[in-house]
């Protein structure tokens, strides 16, 4: 367990926002900008932010606490397919060729709808 700006984030939530900042860009240019892991950290995440990525992560995990058993994915891989997943990237658990368990978690991640991030004008990052 990690705790950053108060936060106690396991190892789900860590690298789902790993893996938020790496798809996520600063909108810095017309071409959407930097990754915004090229300059921000989580520590650089607001903790209004890292609790509802937590509290999504939770629920989430307790939700599909089987499914995520049976898919054999680590907790790593997994908070990072969550964020692509809800996000509807080119990527995540339904293409990780874990069958119906990847449809599975696709299915139930869909509805936590799409999440966002953006650098607030106090350079740290914001959800929406």
């Amino acid at each position: 367990m990690r705790t950053i700006n108060g936060i106690a984030l396991d190892t789900f939530t860590e690298h789902y926002a790993i893996c938020a900042l790496w798809s996520s860009t600063d909108d810095s240019n017309d071409q959407g900008g930097q990754p915004l892991d090229a300059n921000y950290g989580l520590d650089d995440i607001t903790a209004e932010t890292l609790q509802r990525m937590a509290a999504d992560c939770a629920d989430f995990q307790k939700a599909c606490a089987q499914l995520l058993v049976e898919s054999g994915q680590s907790a790593e891989q997994s908070g990072h397919d969550f964020w692509l997943t809800r996000n509807r990237h080119g990527a995540g658990f339904w293409d990780r060729g874990l069958g119906k368990v990847g449809k599975d978690l696709t299915d139930m991640a869909h509805p936590y709808g799409e999440c966002n991030l953006y650098v607030g004008d106090d350079q740290k990052i914001h959800a929406y």
